[in-house]
């Protein structure tokens, strides 16, 4: 005889967060609600904001959290919170806590396989944004996305 594992996946919620709006308009709305998620991180952090059918943010959370200037990114991490949440969309960003929010090759290259995984899972990625020193750089207004 063998044993099967019957299991249930949920999501757990860690903490409120508490913005003026949820509905993200444009890039400034997430890079204001992400600037003051990270409040000053001193490490490369991964954030995801779910988005729902009507623009509306389901939640946030910090997919991974690097060094100084890394992080180890999978798009089955930056996913796996965005179908629990039912999100129809997401949205990607990080800070560079050098300052300087120019996109590395890594940067890109992950930007480009999260953007395709969402394609076939049906989850868009609106956006990607780098947070410097107060200077947000988005993937999308830089054709990059």
């Amino acid at each position: 005889m063998y044993s099967i594992d019957v299991v249930t996946i949920k999501m757990e919620k860690e903490r409120s967060f508490f913005i003026e709006d949820t509905k993200i308009s444009c890039n400034e709305d997430a890079y204001r609600i992400v600037n003051k998620y990270l409040n000053g991180a001193d490490r490369e952090h991964l954030v995801l904001l779910t988005i729902d059918t009507k623009g509306n943010i389901n939640s946030i959370s910090t997919v991974s959290i690097g060094s100084l200037n890394s992080s180890i990114v999978h798009p089955r991490e930056v996913f796996k919170p965005a179908i629990l949440s039912n999100a129809a969309a997401i949205i990607l960003a990080h800070n560079h806590p050098s300052g300087d929010p120019t996109p590395s090759h890594e940067d890109i290259g992950i930007t480009n396989r999260i953007k395709g995984a969402g394609n076939i899972l049906g989850i868009e990625l609106l956006a990607h944004i780098i947070i410097g020193d107060n200077c947000p750089i988005s993937f999308k207004e830089n054709k990059l996305l």
